[in-house]
């Protein structure tokens, strides 16, 4: 998986504009404690998981980041350069708590 992605897609779940409840509550904490307590990725739904170009979802790391909770893996690849939370668009539109994410899915 690669950490390329600066800023969310069109349709990435964790951008506050993206329609409301599509995710259900359910799925919405599924992921967001997936991501926040069990220190799992989120791969980017635009890139195939099993290829060597996936992307891990650039919503989430900026979700992650502004929660000052990096997973696992973004802080060995920022180590081994393969990570620049610097990078990041941390002004796109994206959740500011995973509360407000799991609403606006619900």
């Amino acid at each position: 998986m690669k950490y390329d992605l600066t800023q969310p897609c069109p349709d990435c779940p964790f951008r506050t504009d993206c329609r409301e409840g599509w995710l259900g509550g359910d799925r919405a904490a599924e992921i967001a404690q997936a991501i926040t307590q069990h220190q799992q990725t989120f791969t980017c739904h635009k890139t195939l998981p099993e290829s060597a170009n996936s992307q891990h979802c650039a919503g989430a790391m900026i979700l992650l980041e502004r929660l000052n909770r990096p997973n696992q893996m973004m802080r060995i690849m920022e180590r081994f350069g393969g990570y620049d939370r610097a990078r990041l668009r941390m002004d796109a539109p994206v959740f500011k708590s995973v509360a407000a994410f799991i609403r606006h899915h619900n």
